[in-house]
């Protein structure tokens, strides 16, 4: 199945354990072309244990948590949630918890869905802490990018 342009009333994902569950919801109205980003901010990296973390913005409301047993919160910045598993360590979302969205990890959408809307789920268009970046890997990137987050 190949990625398509058609946009997804509903994508589902969790951890690699399955101890965490979600479903998005998206409006008919949901612009895809905004809010998808990665950071390169020093945190994000050690955090997901990736060069680049690759993330969607929601609002909180349009997520639902079918099974979240294994859920954790750590606060490396005061008042900023990084969600993860518990049991498996996998790193799900951040969440600023004073403004009204948080930022989930496109690599926790479950396969079936990136196939089929990854274009759309992971289409960048601005890039974090780019000052932290390192030289040679995301220098072609599409997308604004930013010295730091704003």
């Amino acid at each position: 199945m190949s990625s398509t342009k058609t946009a997804p009333q509903t994508i589902q994902g969790g951890c690699l354990c399955e101890g965490i569950r979600y479903q998005v919801n998206f409006a008919p109205d949901f612009d895809f072309s905004k809010g998808c980003s990665t950071c390169q901010c020093v945190q994000c990296r050690k955090n997901a244990g990736a060069v680049i973390t690759h993330l969607r913005r929601i609002e909180p409301e349009n997520i639902t948590f079918t099974a979240q047993k294994t859920l954790k919160k750590y606060y490396a910045t005061p008042g900023i949630a990084r969600a993860f598993c518990g049991e498996c360590g996998s790193w799900l979302y951040w969440h600023p918890e004073k403004d009204n969205y948080l930022a989930l990890a496109i690599g926790t959408v479950d396969k079936e869905d990136l196939l089929k809307y990854g274009s759309l789920l992971a289409e960048l268009n601005v890039h974090y802490y780019c000052a932290e970046e390192i030289p040679g890997i995301t220098d072609n990137l599409p997308g604004e990018k930013l010295e730091y987050d704003n």
